[in-house]
């Protein structure tokens, strides 16, 4: 498949959400909603910027508790019909099987799609310093791998990595195993808080199915001229046929 960009919308504010969704519409490929969207504005929310699954959404709410409690959730927001869902992978396989079978379910009640779900792997704020503080044992690359495998046999449909996990990921979990990438930033434009990073070309040279990026696109004088400038460099990135 061709590699897709979901805009980042990092914002609590519904009117802006709808702003930044509508100008980029004919320039990504959809729209990511976070936790802190979703706190602040709940399922209402949701709807005002992506109704009725009128553009993919990547519901981006990295749940992760007991299984009951994140198959409840799973439940919840399926109506939403988010064309992707987050779980933490670190919640264990009991967690993760009970949410990819709750997506199941629960969009076969509903008659509509069902959501794919895709595990987090290690956030990409997180540097290789950090991860005997948090308790997980490195080096990020191998807790990756070892959190996707967990993810794929558990019936996920993808993962949420780092870009510079993809080619491993990749060998690891095959070709049908989604991988969903944030920590891309053109060139031309800041790395913010990301520390492992990489440019969208070299990403989707790599392998990623999804590219999620935000302040490239939103924090641009013309966010629709930022994002089909980045759809170019992929494009041009990709290998002849």
């Amino acid at each position: 498949m061709t590699t897709q960009i979901f805009l980042a919308i990092d914002t609590t504010d519904v009117t802006v959400a709808s702003a930044q969704a509508a100008a980029t519409k004919e320039a990504v490929g959809g729209i990511k909603l976070g936790l802190e969207f979703f706190a602040a504005n709940g399922p209402g929310g949701v709807r005002t910027v992506a109704p009725g699954g009128a553009v993919p959404l990547f519901l981006d709410l990295k749940l992760h508790d007991i299984p009951n409690t994140v198959a409840g959730a799973v439940r919840a927001v399926v109506p939403l019909r988010p064309a992707l869902l987050t779980v933490h992978a670190g919640g264990g396989g009991a967690m993760l099987r009970a949410a990819a079978d709750a997506a199941g379910e629960a969009a076969a009640k509903g008659g509509i799609g069902r959501p794919r779900i895709i595990g987090v792997t290690v956030l990409t704020s997180l540097a290789e310093q950090d991860m005997d503080a948090i308790g997980q044992q490195g080096p990020i690359a191998d807790q990756a791998r070892r959190l996707a495998a967990l993810a794929r046999r558990c019936g996920l449909d993808g993962v949420v990595c780092s870009p510079h996990e993809i080619e491993p990921l990749r060998a690891e979990c095959g070709a049908d195993f989604l991988l969903v990438v944030p920590g891309i930033r053109p060139a031309w434009a800041a790395a913010g808080d990301q520390k492992r990073v990489m440019t969208p070309a070299e990403a989707a040279q790599r392998g990623a199915d999804y590219l999620v990026i935000g302040r490239p696109i939103t924090a641009a004088p013309d966010p629709a001229v930022a994002a089909r400038r980045i759809a170019a460099e992929i494009v041009a990135a990709a290998p002849a046929a």
